[in-house]
């Protein structure tokens, strides 16, 4: 990278791991482009001191537009992309309606490949670039009830890892971010997503929705998970991605994390299954 003021484009911004990202990276001295869905979230950034504009993952038009935008602003040019807005949403996968796998997977997967693949013009013509991608514990380690969640980072993980393989004779570096527990809204957002796919009362599995997953989707929407951590965590992970001149492949984040990557590598698949049921 340039001496030059580094630029970042971010999604997701609003609130959770981009906006931290975002107001952390520009007080290191980026320059950041803390894109969200909504204008009226784009505007309360504004009023924060960032630089934030409309990239809606659902809207190829939205995708076009920012990265116009962003290379306008920076006069064609542009340091690192962190495809961060994601959503989720609890179910078991025997309720899943194959439009709500269609629609999780156009907003976490295809649209991120196809928000990088519009960059990729700048970042091969000035020969370097930082891809980050956020993905999760549940890109290696999948848990019940988020198989839709679950399945859209496993197919990242395999999308990034073939990618650096792809850029390994360039100075374009692609970086997965693995939080585990980060304190966000995400129960919050998941609920009407929650509420337009999952008719729970008629699965064989209701009695699970009422026992399991109904609390901890509204009734203990604020109540942090065991080993949980501020945003600041991923922040912090970001920053080495983006600053050192060797990253890694992937930055683990959060003690859960780390310790599954760990018993995925020792234990036979029937072995780490028995843990992750009672989950």
């Amino acid at each position: 990278m340039s001496d030059a003021q580094k630029t970042i484009l971010i999604t997701g911004c609003s609130s959770g791991i981009g906006y931290d990202a975002a107001h952390g990276l520009a007080k290191r001295g980026w320059r950041v482009f803390a894109t969200c869905r909504k204008p009226e979230d784009c505007q309360r950034l504004e009023g924060e001191g960032l630089e934030s504009f409309v990239l809606d993952y659902d809207d190829q038009a939205s995708m076009e537009a920012a990265v116009a935008e962003t290379l306008t602003r920076t006069g064609g040019t542009l340091d690192a992309l962190f495809n961060n807005g994601a959503f989720g949403f609890p179910a078991f996968l025997e309720d899943v309606p194959v439009a709500a796998m269609r629609a999780i997977f156009e907003t976490n997967f295809f649209a991120q490949h196809e928000l990088t693949r519009l960059l990729f013009p700048t970042f091969r013509a000035q020969r370097h670039g930082r891809i980050l991608m956020n993905s999760s514990i549940l890109g290696f380690a999948a848990l019940r009830r988020r198989g839709p969640y679950n399945a859209t980072k496993f197919a990242m993980e395999g999308w990034a890892d073939t990618l650096r393989l792809e850029l390994a004779d360039t100075n374009i570096h692609v970086v997965l971010i693995e939080p585990g527990p980060i304190t966000s809204d995400i129960r919050i957002k998941s609920q009407p997503h929650f509420e337009k796919w999952i008719d729970h009362r008629a699965s064989a599995r209701a009695e699970d929705y009422e026992k399991s997953v109904i609390p901890r989707l509204y009734a203990d929407v604020g109540k942090p998970d065991t080993f949980e951590l501020p945003a600041e965590a991923v922040t912090d992970a970001v920053i080495k991605a983006l600053e050192h001149p060797r990253p890694r492949a992937r930055y683990r984040i959060t003690t859960p994390t780390k310790l599954f990557w760990f018993l995925r590598r020792i234990l036979s698949t029937r072995m780490l299954d028995r843990l992750l049921v009672r989950v």
